[in-house]
């Protein structure tokens, strides 16, 4: 089989999953910038580097970019087309579209009923201060980010306006969510076909308000009760991704989910589980194709 991945050169799941999908099917090592990706029209050929990417039996979808950004939304377009015209991608890029940006994330979690924190959308800046007024404390999200990048904490107070137009003159689609007490923990739920994979938790080593590694998180064993992994199942199964972990968060008020993850990672699952969910996406996708 000669499977290529989509990632970013450098990146460690994307170097990881590349490396595991060479090794698995004796075949040509191909990582996939989309940034080197040329698609010719009417004619409907993609190349990178040399390579047909309509002479592949399936692409994997590690990473389309280093950065979240509408920019993604563009190479997404590129890959559904591939896609349309029968070339196996996993995740299907459609899936990946629905849940690429947090608002329409969001959306399709509250159309399902999953528990999520009191989230408030808006573009006004009195809006978001009513917002801000009826949740004292709320954090202010990117539609597209990882890692908390750009997230910023605010809380009601004098000065309040004058944080949220800056804040708006960056981020004109204000995403704003009341800060929760998620204790020193939250939990990344892995699926991969929609089966249960592996649960591990990010945990609070300095006194950040959120648990991500960038702000110096660190990854644990963790084993949830059956119903916290039902509830991930149930959240992640209308994207119909084929691999994908689910943020989840413990509260005093019961568990909530965050998002979806369309590029879950592969490193908190290795480490706290032993588990290689690069060999065992590749096998999932190698079986598939057979």
């Amino acid at each position: 089989m000669k499977i290529g991945v989509i990632g970013t050169p450098g990146g460690w799941s994307s170097e990881k999953l590349a490396d595991t999908v060479a090794e698995r099917t004796g075949q040509e090592r191909v990582l996939i910038d989309m940034e080197q990706v040329r698609l010719d029209l009417p004619s409907g050929e993609a190349f990178h580097n040399g390579h047909r990417l309509g002479d592949f039996d399936a692409l994997m979808i590690k990473k389309i970019g280093s950065r979240y950004s509408p920019d993604l939304l563009d190479r997404l377009e590129v890959l559904r087309y591939l896609s349309e015209k029968g070339l196996r991608i996993f995740s299907s890029p459609y899936s990946i579209l629905r849940a690429l940006d947090r608002l329409s994330c969001t959306v399709s979690l509250q159309i399902n009923d999953i528990p999520m924190p009191p989230t408030t959308i808006t573009e006004s800046v009195d809006q978001a201060l009513v917002a801000l007024e009826k949740y004292g404390q709320a954090v202010f999200k990117p539609l597209y980010t990882s890692k908390a990048r750009g997230m910023t904490v605010l809380e009601n107070g004098p000065d309040a306006r004058a944080k949220i137009e800056a804040y708006k003159a960056e981020f004109p689609i204000m995403y704003i969510q009341k800060t929760i007490d998620l204790g020193d923990l939250d939990l990344g739920i892995a699926f991969l076909g929609g089966e249960y994979l592996t649960t591990y938790a990010r945990c609070k080593t300095n006194g950040a308000w959120n648990t991500t590694t960038a702000s110096g998180g660190k990854y644990r064993p963790y084993e949830p009760a059956p119903e916290i992994i039902e509830l991930a199942r149930k959240a992640q199964a209308p994207f119909n991704l084929d691999f994908t972990c689910v943020d989840v968060a413990i509260t005093p008020d019961g568990p909530y989910v965050f998002e979806v993850s369309v590029f879950g990672g592969f490193r908190g699952i290795q480490e706290t589980s032993g588990i290689d969910a690069a060999a065992r996406y590749v096998d999932y996708v190698m079986e598939k194709l057979t």
